[in-house]
């Protein structure tokens, strides 16, 4: 019962101690409280129940009672960290037992043998035990015995028989009342999902297995790690930290087992060198190696030196003695088999290649190159670095970009597989070496069009398709229903200066199921779609229209002028010096946005001046007179590029990338020409400018008040021409999907959004904070504007920073103007701020507002 029920379980068998039982009852009762303790309790209490266990099956003369709780007693000590001890039972229990005992003990020794990571030694006892269980029409432990191998094959990489094996498994679990084996089971199919490759899947899998854990109460530590390793290779480290860590403290909490923590420990040190905190790397990795040491498991002891000579790499620690650690990590994983060995290769090769070692460096990383060829994307990705790292030590520039071609394109199929939006982008991290290398080796020729082409290759891919939606999710849907009815009832209290945190505390867990949710999607792009083409650029932009792409190399700014035929490069100012001055200039718009502030203009314009110096360089005295399209990197999304002096006066548009100008540029408008006008509540100046648009455009939809309900003013937007939205914005930096804008029933958030068939071909959004983003991945955005782009929109005014909401009202309604009389958004914005009074407030508003895409 205890793998079944196990609280009543351990119930009967207190029942059974209260009852003055034989020794030989007394035995399995302390048993099953010992087997509770072991893995959802205190190890202290395990051991003593487990001790009296086998000491009253001696009692009762029974040898293979004894030999079952020196079984249970062995796995006890191994997780609790007393290695040589647990062996000693478990030998000792495989010999005083027989038959159909022998085979359930030495399936304990087999997973006793997996934890250490002794894999060789856990397959053996595994073979030994699993035709006895079948003869003896065994089918719990058959299942089990099946599971523990092919957990087994997924350490050692062979995934398929795995995939066999959990299959078997499965189908002997469903014929049972095991619940917790069966919640193991869709656990186990969650790790075999993500080792072939299957994110979406996995973290589905591993949130059923943990709803399946939760009903029984029981707690599976197991679960976090895995769910930890996927969060990880989703590009999601600081999640991961944080569970990892969490996990952590309720493990001590409980006085859990030793092993758990230790492998715990490797998750959070994973986790935080990912997330860029390599101290906190260092910290968790040398203690998970001084435990595993402890508890003699060699294979996760070796795995968390790789981990630690990755975070003294990270923090600057580069050195000989690096290269040998790593070199001796890389050895020693290939001896177990691990398919992490690689990694520890291109590591040893990476080091060797920083202090001038050729012979060191492509020794180590020709062995790391082998893994190209085959495996889950991961590891071929892996290959693919150590050989562009060999091509560049041996001056080959066609070799490197090959290379990063090849592991692009591996990186390429694997982001397709994955049908949220935010995942794709996250994955774009794994690929940011080999962006890099290939940038590097564009520069060096000397080619500013091979350059572009590799500042496209890897620049906000993740909007280069649609996100993959479930036709009409029942529960996705009625999840983002009441997470907006929540946030509306705590917005009203909040406003009202009552408590809220029940209503705080629910709302996060709505977000959370709907992000889980949206995660579990799968995508179903077939490829990665059309390669970018600077001739076609080059040939849309014609002789008038200039774009700017900035890329970033080295830390500094590179600057890309495309038009005219041809694509020319300038090196301005650093990439941090630009943020620094960014963030001074969002502080002045700022300041500006409050009347009385006139006296902090000429500052303003100043840092205005020093940003183009910084982000330009000498391409500001080549941008012409027509209109220019910027393209700048995710770092640099906060700026307002209307104040930079060579583009104040112009027609200017911001895109995310050049593919991205040049979808939207070629979107068609839908027929009809339908125009949605929509006013949020709470407005200062209650979205004044929608009473006079709706009498501009005769014919349109109003929705205010009341109508402007989510639901409504979603079925509004689908497919309109133009859409003008006057509500408040709130961007979430926590969370940029659940950035929103205030409806009458509560919020409307990027999914919501993600759900519409085609977003309307022209969007206003006249709040502030609409145009913010979070950075995420090699250089991808996430917020409002970019979860528009790829549905259907091909042009967005929206603001980079907090405005003054009087002020707003005449540029929108000059700027609805030039839209009326046939102006693209870009043309229509110029004009409207030119149009405003020139005082600081007004001119602080209209540079805070940008138009994105070609519309």
């Amino acid at each position: 019962m205890v793998f079944a029920a196990p609280k009543q379980a351990v119930a009967r068998a207190e029942e059974v101690l209260g009852s003055a039982p034989s020794p030989l009852h007394a035995s399995v009762a302390h048993q099953v409280i010992g087997i509770w303790q072991r893995d959802w309790g205190d190890m202290k209490l395990a051991l003593h129940h487990l001790r009296r266990a086998r000491d009253l099956a001696v009692r009762a003369e029974s040898t293979d009672r004894e030999g079952d709780a020196l079984a249970a007693l062995g796995v006890a000590l191994v997780t609790a960290g007393r290695t040589r001890q647990g062996l000693d039972a478990l030998e000792r229990g495989v010999r005083v037992s027989s038959g159909h005992t022998r085979a359930r003990v030495l399936f304990r020794r087999a997973y006793a043998s997996w934890v250490l990571g002794r894999h060789r030694e856990s397959l053996e006892d595994v073979r030994r035990a699993i035709p006895v269980l079948r003869q003896m029409d065994d089918v719990i432990w058959t299942a089990r015995a099946l599971t523990l191998r092919a957990t087994v094959h997924l350490a050692v990489g062979a995934v398929e028989r795995a995939e066999a094996d959990f299959a078997a498994a499965e189908t002997l679990f469903d014929t049972t009342g095991q619940e917790h084996d069966k919640a193991d089971g869709v656990e186990s199919r969650g790790l075999a999902a993500f080792r072939s490759g299957d994110i979406p899947a996995a973290l589905r899998l591993f949130d059923e297995a943990g709803d399946r854990y939760a009903k029984l109460g029981t707690p599976s530590f197991m679960l976090y790690i895995r769910r930890c390793e996927v969060l990880m290779a989703a590009g999601l480290a600081p999640e991961a930290l944080a569970e990892a860590d969490a996990a952590i403290a309720v493990l001590d909490g409980i006085g859990g087992q030793s092993t758990l923590k230790a492998e715990l420990l490797l998750a959070a040190a994973r986790a935080a060198r990912l997330a860029g905190d390599p101290h906190t790397a260092i910290a968790r990795a040398a203690l998970a190696v001084r435990l595993f040491a402890a508890q003699r498991r060699s294979w996760w002891e070796t795995h968390a030196r790789l981990v630690l000579v990755e975070a003294r790499l990270a923090a600057g620690r580069g050195s000989g003695r690096l290269v040998a650690d790593a070199a001796e990590v890389a050895e020693r994983l290939a001896g177990f088999g691990a398919p992490a060995a690689p990694e520890a290769s291109l590591l040893a090769g990476r080091i060797a290649l920083g202090l001038g070692w050729t012979a060191d460096a492509e020794r180590h990383l020709a062995v790391a190159a082998r893994s190209r060829r085959s495996g889950p994307p991961l590891a071929r990705m892996t290959g693919w670095a150590a050989q562009a790292l060999r091509a560049r030590a041996a001056g080959s520039q066609r070799g490197v970009l090959e290379a990063c071609r090849r592991g692009l394109d591996v990186l390429d199929d694997h982001r397709m597989t994955l049908g949220a939006s935010e995942l794709r982008a996250r994955a774009t991290e794994q690929g940011a070496e080999l962006a890099a290398l290939a940038q590097r080796a564009s520069l060096d020729s000397g080619s500013p069009r091979r350059l572009l082409v590799w500042s496209e290759r890897w620049r906000a891919t993740a909007l280069s398709a649609p996100p993959t939606r479930p036709p009409a999710d029942p529960a996705l849907l009625g999840d983002l229903t009441a997470f907006r009815e929540i946030a509306a009832r705590a917005e009203a209290a909040r406003m009202e200066g009552r408590p809220i945190p029940a209503l705080e505390r629910e709302q996060r867990r709505l977000e959370r199921e709907i992000r889980g949710r949206t995660l579990h999607i799968r995508g179903d792009a077939p490829g990665f779609g059309s390669r970018f083409d600077p001739g076609r650029l080059l040939e849309r932009l014609g002789d008038d229209v200039l774009l700017v792409e900035l890329a970033v190399l080295d830390g500094r700014v590179q600057v890309l002028l495309c038009g005219q035929g041809r694509v020319r490069r300038f090196e301005a100012g650093l990439l941090a010096a630009a943020e620094t001055e960014a963030e001074h200039v969002q502080a002045g718009l700022r300041r500006l946005a409050h009347p009385g502030a006139d006296a902090r203009l000429p500052v303003v314009e100043a840092m205005g001046r020093r940003l183009e110096e910084l982000l330009l360089g000498p391409a500001a005295a080549h941008l012409g007179t027509g209109p220019v399209v910027v393209v700048p990197p995710g770092r640099l999304h906060r700026v307002p590029w209307a104040l930079l002096p060579s583009l104040r006066e112009r027609v200017l548009s911001v895109s995310p990338s050049a593919s991205s100008w040049l979808r939207a540029h070629e979107t068609e408008p839908p027929p009809g020409g339908r125009h949605v006008l929509v006013r949020g509540p709470g407005l200062a100046t209650e979205g004044a400018e929608v009473a006079e648009l709706a009498g501009r455009y005769g014919g349109s939809t109003v929705l205010e008040e009341d109508e402007a309900r989510v639901p409504r003013v979603l079925e509004e937007l689908d497919g309109a021409a133009l859409a003008h939205i006057a509500a408040h914005g709130n961007f979430r930096a926590d969370s940029p999907l659940f950035s929103s804008l205030r409806m009458a029933d509560g919020p409307i958030v990027v999914h919501d959004f993600e759900r519409l068939d085609r977003s309307p071909y022209r969007i206003i959004l006249s709040c502030c904070d609409t145009a913010r983003f979070a950075s995420v991945g090699a250089d991808e955005l996430l917020g409002l504007v970019t979860a528009l782009l790829p549905l259907g929109t091909a042009g967005v005014v929206a603001c980079t920073a907090p405005v003054n909401d009087a002020a707003v009202v005449p540029l929108m309604l000059a700027l609805h103007k030039g839209v009326s009389s046939g102006l693209s958004l870009a043309e229509a914005l110029r004009d409207a701020r030119a149009a405003l009074p020139g005082d600081a407030t007004h001119q602080a508003t209209g540079w805070a507002f940008s138009a994105f895409g070609a519309a």
